[in-house]
């Protein structure tokens, strides 16, 4: 009986650290693809920070297409973006509280909905491949037109800009460009 007790305990560790190992490849497979990517906005004492995976083109349709119109899309690959910021901030007069968030957009071919949540850390779909957010946490919602440009990029980027006084967080991917304003 000792020895089916130490048998069973081996075989239960063991397990346990394929689980892991095999979690961490597909993760590291996974993000491979994606590739995460954290920006920084600076400004006196405030900062702000977006962490986020940067899909690829590869050749697909994105908007209307790969991300559907008017559908909340992760913004970004794999797990849900998140949006941290030091100080309150202003977006189009409703005030988003110092604080770490999720960031979620509902992508539409002229204007799109930004949403921050205060849910953070979890994967950005559930297994029913729907967007992995409880909308009764959502705490700031606006909406923000979308620009179609000549150039073509690649990669889905987050970017910050300082307009004057106020700043932008700027969300590009294919020939899409949203700016979305703020002032703090």
């Amino acid at each position: 009986m000792k020895k089916f007790l130490i048998f069973t305990g081996i075989a239960i560790v063991v397990l346990i650290l394929l689980g892991r190992v095999t979690m961490y490849y597909m993760k590291k497979q996974t993000k491979s693809f994606s590739p995460e990517e954290e920006v920084v906005f600076n400004d006196g004492d405030l900062t702000v920070k977006v962490f986020y995976n940067r899909p690829s083109k590869k050749n697909r349709e994105i908007f209307g297409k790969l991300v559907p119109y008017g559908v909340v899309w992760r913004t970004g690959a794999n797990e849900a973006t998140t949006f941290e910021t030091t100080g309150d901030l202003q977006f189009e007069g409703k005030t988003l509280k110092k604080g770490k968030y999720s960031l979620w957009t509902i992508p539409g071919a002229e204007t799109w909905t930004i949403i921050f949540n205060s849910e953070f850390g979890q994967w950005g779909v559930s297994s029913g491949g729907d967007a992995n957010r409880d909308p009764s946490r959502d705490v700031v919602k606006l909406d923000v037109h979308a620009v179609q440009q000549e150039r073509q990029f690649e990669q889905f980027t987050i970017a910050f800009e300082k307009v004057g006084e106020d700043a932008e967080m700027v969300l590009i991917w294919d020939k899409t460009l949203v700016a979305v304003p703020f002032s703090y």
